[in-house]
C-alpha cells in the first residue's frame, strides 16, 4: 500500500432523490432543504446567465 492514496476521495451524498427519509432528524430534513433551496438557486442562476448570453447574442445577430 501507498503513502499517497491516487483516487479522489468521494463526497458523501447529502441527499439522494428517493431516499428513504424516516430514519432522519427534523434537524437533518431541515439541513437538507437548505442544501437544496440553495441549490435551485444556483441553478436558476445559471439559467439566467445563459438566458443572458442568448439575448446578448441574438440582439447581436438581429443588427446584420
Amino acid at each position: 500500500m501507498s503513502i499517497f492514496d491516487d483516487e479522489p476521495t468521494k463526497r458523501a451524498k447529502t441527499h439522494e432523490i428517493g431516499q428513504d427519509l424516516r430514519l432522519l432528524s427534523i434537524g437533518e430534513l431541515n439541513e437538507r432543504i437548505g442544501t437544496l433551496k440553495a441549490e435551485i438557486e444556483r441553478l436558476q442562476s445559471a439559467i439566467d446567465a445563459k438566458g443572458e448570453t442568448k439575448s446578448a447574442a441574438e440582439a447581436l445577430f438581429r443588427r446584420s
